[in-house]
C-alpha cells in the first residue's frame, strides 16, 4: 500500500517517502540551488513538478518515488541531477501480487451518521444526480437522426420543463461493419444498454436504421430492455425514413416530457453514489496533491457505504500489485491481473501506446518520465480501502466500495465505461487542465495545482494545489471534494455543465475489426 505524508508542504522540493532516492520540485529550481532538507546542491535546471536524484544513483539502480519502483537508473547519477525519461530506463521488473495480504474490511458508518444528498429516485431503486431524455443510436447510420431530435429541445423549447435537465444524444461511429458476435459486439450492446438503464435518464428513445448488424431488437433482447413508457424504439427504414423517423422522435419527447419534468428530489444516502474516477492532463504533482486528496474523499465515500470506480488499466500497470495486495480475495486479485496480462499479451504488443512505456507529450512536459510513474499517481484516486470486484468494461458495477472496471487510459472512452456501468458521477483531476463532461453524468474538475487553476478557472471545479502552496492539508481538501460531490449530486452545477461540455464525449471502446 501507497504511503501518504500528511505534512504541510514547504521548500523547494518534496520529499514522499522516506526511502526514495528522488525528490520533487515543489517550484521551479534553479543550477546551484542549495537544498539543506536534502544535503545536495542542484545540478540542473530542473521545471517544477519534475525529479531530481536525492542522493548519488549506480546505473540499473531502481528509482523509487513513494517507495514504489518507477524506473532504473540509466547511467550512473550524482545526487541533485535532474532526472527524467532522458536518463531513467523503463523495463519489466518482479512483482509480488501478494493478493489479499493488506485486505482490511472498512467499518461501514451506521446508517444515521451517513450523509445524504437530494437525488432522482427512479422507480427501481436506482438514484439519478441528474434528469435528461437521452436519445441512442444503435448504428453510426442513425446518428445525425438521434441529434437533430434532441437538437431540437434547445433552451427555449424546454423553458417550459424547468425540472427537465436537457436532451442529448448519444451516438458513436459503431454498430455495423464489425464482427456480429463476440467481445466487440457484446461490449457496444453493455454500452448502450447500461446508458438506456441510466439513473440519470427519465426516459430514452433508441434509433435504429434496420439493416446494421447491430439490431435494435437484438439490442434489446440482449440486454433485457423493452420498449414501453420509458423506452421508445425507432427504425428509420420502418418509421418511413429521415424526416418522419425525425418527427416521430420529437413527437415522443414531447410526449415524455410532461412525467419527466414531474421528477423530484428527494434525500436518500450517500451510498446511492457511484463515482467514476478519472485523470487526464496528468503531471507531476498528480500523485501529491489531486489524486491521493480524491484518494481521500473515496475513502470517506466507501466509508458511507458508496462506490469508486477506479480504471484506466493501462494507467496502473506498473503499480497493480499495490491493489492486488488489498484485495478483498485471490479471486478479486487475479481478475485484476488477468486484464493486465490480456492488455499486455493480446491486445498491444509492439505497439507505441503508453502501457508499453511512452506517455504522452503533455504528461512528459508535466514531469513524469514513463508508464510506471504515471499509474503511480494514477492509481492513488481510489484511496487505501480494499478492492472489492473487478469489471470487465461496462458491466453493471454492484457491488459497493472500491472497484476497478477495466478501460483504455483515453478519458471519454474510459468514462463511458464507467456511466454504462452505473456511474452517477465523474471526479476528474487534471495537472496540464484537461477539459472534460461527459452527459447525462456532471463532472468535477480536481486542478493539481494554483497556476493552472487559476489560468483555467472557469473549467476548474476545485484547487487541490493549495496542499503544494500549503495552506491545506491533504487529508482537508479530501474532505471539501467529498463535500462538493454531495452538493454536485444533489444538483449543483459543476463547470463543465456551465460551459454545455458533454455532448460529444460518448465513445464507446471500439475492440474489434472494422471490415
Amino acid at each position: 500500500m501507497i504511503e501518504f505524508s500528511e505534512k504541510r508542504v514547504t521548500g523547494p522540493v518534496i520529499r514522499l517517502h522516506p526511502s526514495d532516492n528522488v525528490v520533487v520540485a515543489r517550484v521551479p529550481v534553479g543550477l546551484g540551488t542549495d537544498v539543506p532538507s536534502e544535503g545536495f546542491t542542484a545540478r540542473s535546471q530542473v521545471p517544477a513538478g519534475h525529479k531530481l536524484a536525492a542522493r548519488d544513483l549506480k546505473a540499473g539502480e531502481p528509482i523509487l518515488k513513494y517507495n514504489v519502483c518507477i524506473g532504473f537508473a540509466a547511467t550512473d547519477i550524482a545526487a541533485g541531477t535532474y532526472l527524467h525519461s532522458h536518463n531513467t530506463d523503463f523495463r519489466e521488473f518482479d512483482r509480488d501480487y501478494a493478493h489479499g495480504r493488506d485486505y482490511v474490511p472498512t467499518a461501514l458508518l451506521p446508517a444515521e451518521r451517513q450523509a445524504t444528498f437530494q437525488g432522482y429516485v427512479r422507480a427501481n431503486g436506482e438514484v439519478g444526480t441528474r434528469n435528461y431524455i437521452g436519445v441512442l443510436s444503435t448504428v453510426n447510420c442513425s446518428a445525425t437522426v438521434a441529434h437533430r431530435i434532441a437538437d431540437a429541445f434547445d433552451e427555449t423549447r424546454l423553458a417550459a420543463w424547468p425540472n427537465v435537465d436537457g436532451v442529448v444524444a448519444m451516438t458513436h461511429g459503431m454498430g455495423c461493419g464489425m464482427e456480429m458476435s463476440g467481445e466487440p459486439m457484446d461490449l457496444l450492446r453493455r454500452t448502450l444498454g447500461g446508458y438506456a438503464r441510466h439513473p440519470n435518464f427519465a426516459a430514452v428513445l433508441v434509433v435504429g436504421l434496420g439493416c446494421e448488424r447491430n439490431q435494435l431488437h437484438q439490442l434489446l433482447e440482449d440486454q433485457g430492455l423493452s420498449a414501453g413508457a420509458r423506452l421508445h424504439a425507432f427504425v428509420m427504414q420502418e418509421t418511413g425514413g429521415t424526416r418522419k423517423t425525425i418527427e416521430g422522435g420529437i413527437a415522443a419527447i414531447e410526449a415524455l416530457l410532461p412525467e419527466a419534468n414531474a421528477a423530484r428530489r428527494s434525500s436518500v444516502p450517500a451510498s446511492h453514489l457511484k463515482i467514476g474516477l478519472q485523470c487526464g492532463g496528468s503531471d507531476g504533482f498528480s500523485s501529491i496533491t489531486a489524486n491521493p486528496a480524491l484518494g481521500a474523499a473515496m475513502d470517506i465515500l466507501v466509508r458511507h457505504g458508496g462506490t469508486a470506480i477506479l480504471s484506466e488499466t493501462p494507467e496502473i500497470y506498473g503499480v497493480e500489485h499495490t491493489l492486488t495486495s488489498r484485495a478483498r480475495s485471490r479471486e478479486v486479485g487475479e481478475k485484476l491481473v488477468q486484464r493486465i496480462r490480456w492488455w499486455k499479451e493480446e491486445y498491444s504488443p509492439g505497439r507505441d501506446v503508453q502501457i508499453n512505456g511512452k506517455v504522452s507529450p503533455g504528461n512528459q512536459m508535466g514531469g513524469l518520465a514513463n508508464i510506471f510513474e504515471k499509474s503511480l499517481g494514477s492509481s492513488m484516486k481510489g484511496g487505501t480501502t480494499g478492492l472489492m470486484e473487478v469489471y470487465r468494461y461496462a458491466e453493471p458495477v454492484t457491488q459497493p466500495g472500491l472497484v476497478f472496471m477495466d478501460t483504455p487510459g483515453f478519458d471519454p472512452v474510459s468514462a463511458t465505461g464507467q456511466i454504462a456501468g452505473g456511474a452517477n458521477i465523474i471526479c476528474f483531476t487534471t495537472g496540464r487542465g484537461s477539459m472534460f463532461g461527459a452527459k447525462p453524468v456532471p463532472s468535477i474538475k480536481l486542478a493539481t495545482n494554483t497556476p493552472m487553476y487559476q489560468r483555467l478557472t472557469e473549467d476548474m471545479d476545485l484547487n487541490c494545489g493549495e496542499i503544494l502552496d500549503g495552506t491545506a492539508s491533504l487529508q482537508e481538501v479530501g474532505e471539501r471534494i467529498f463535500a462538493r460531490i454531495l452538493k454536485v449530486a444533489s444538483g449543483e452545477h459543476t463547470k463543465s455543465e456551465d460551459l454545455g461540455l458533454g455532448d460529444h464525449e460518448f465513445v464507446p471502446w471500439n475492440i474489434g475489426v472494422v471490415s
